[in-house]
C-alpha cells in the first residue's frame, strides 16, 4: 500500500480505494556494478477510467525482469470515483515510496524510472515535469524523499492538452469536461518541461486513432528546447494500445531501441 493507514481522500475501503504497488524482482545475477538494480514503476493505461493491468502492467514488469530490471506495477485510483488530482498524487507517492524503500528491494535510489502507457503515459509525463525534493520536516519518512523519477518512458501517452493537437475529449475522465484553463495548463506536461526534467524515451505510431502522434512530437520539441536528453521513435503505422507490440512485427523492434537507450545511460546491465 502506498499509504500504510489509508490513502488521503479515500472514499471507501475497497480495492479501488487502495493505491498500491506490486513488486516484480529481477534476478540477483543481473545487478549493476554497484550491486544494486534499476527499478521501473509501471503505470498501465485505461483512460483514467480503468487499468490495463495485465497488458500494460504485469507483462511489462515481466519483460523488465528479463532485462535485469526490477519493476513495481502501480494501481492508481481512477474515475468516476477519483479524478484530478488524485491519480497524479498516487503516481507521485509511488516514486517517493520506491525511493524510500530502495534498500529493502536492492534498488539504487538514483536509478528509479517511470514507464506509462496511454493515460499512464500522460501520468508519467506529469511525474517528470512536476516534482519536488521532498519535505525535510515531514512526519512520514516517505514524504522526506524526492518524487522525481530518474528517467521516464512514455508509450503513446497524451503529453499535451494543446488545442489543435490533443482531441477535445482528451483527459476528460481525469479533469472533467469543464476544467478551468489553470487545470488544463497544469495537466499539459509539455508546458512544464525544464532543464531539470529527467531524460525521456517516447514511442508512438502515426496512425494512432486515440492519441494523436503530434502529442509526442510537441513534448519531444519541448524537451529539446530545454536541453533534456531524449529519444523518440515514431512508426508510420500502428494502432493505439500496442504495449510491447510483440504481435506487430513492424513495431516489435521498438523495445530493442528502448534497451539500447537504457544501456546508453547505464540503467541496464551490460549486454552479455
Amino acid at each position: 500500500m502506498l499509504w500504510e493507514h489509508g490513502a488521503p481522500g479515500a472514499k471507501g475501503a475497497a480495492d479501488e480505494d487502495k493505491p498500491r504497488l506490486e513488486f516484480f524482482g529481477a534476478s540477483p545475477l543481473d545487478k549493476l556494478k554497484d550491486g544494486l538494480r534499476t527499478a521501473v514503476i509501471v503505470c498501465p493505461g485505461g483512460g483514467y477510467r480503468n487499468l490495463a493491468y495485465d497488458k500494460e502492467g504485469t507483462r511489462i514488469a515481466e519483460w523488465l525482469n528479463v532485462q535485469g530490471v526490477s519493476a513495481f506495477v502501480l494501481t492508481y485510483r481512477v474515475s468516476p470515483k477519483y479524478v484530478y488530482p488524485v491519480p497524479i498524487e498516487d503516481g507521485q507517492r509511488a516514486v517517493r515510496w520506491v525511493r524510500a524503500h530502495a534498500a529493502e528491494y536492492g534498488v539504487a535510489p538514483t536509478r528509479i524510472g517511470a514507464w506509462g502507457f496511454s493515460a499512464g503515459g500522460h501520468l508519467v509525463g506529469i511525474l517528470g515535469t512536476e516534482f519536488d525534493a521532498g519535505k525535510a520536516d515531514a512526519s512520514d519518512p516517505v514524504d522526506k524523499v524526492s518524487d522525481r523519477p530518474d528517467f521516464v518512458i512514455s508509450s503513446y501517452g497524451g503529453l499535451t492538452l494543446e488545442p489543435g493537437v490533443a482531441k477535445p475529449t482528451a483527459m476528460v475522465s481525469l479533469i472533467g469536461e469543464h476544467a478551468s484553463p489553470e487545470v488544463r495548463e497544469k495537466m499539459s506536461p509539455e508546458k512544464h518541461v525544464t532543464a531539470q526534467t529527467p531524460p525521456y524515451f517516447l514511442y508512438a505510431t502515426t496512425t494512432d486513432e486515440q492519441v494523436p502522434v503530434l502529442s509526442s512530437v510537441v513534448f519531444f520539441t519541448a524537451l529539446q528546447r530545454a536541453g533534456v536528453p531524449a529519444e523518440m521513435h515514431i512508426f508510420e503505422r500502428g494502432p493505439h494500445g500496442t504495449a510491447l507490440a510483440q504481435q506487430y512485427p513492424a513495431l516489435s523492434v521498438w523495445t530493442a531501441s528502448l534497451t539500447n537507450w537504457m544501456r546508453l545511460h547505464e540503467w541496464l546491465p551490460p549486454q552479455k
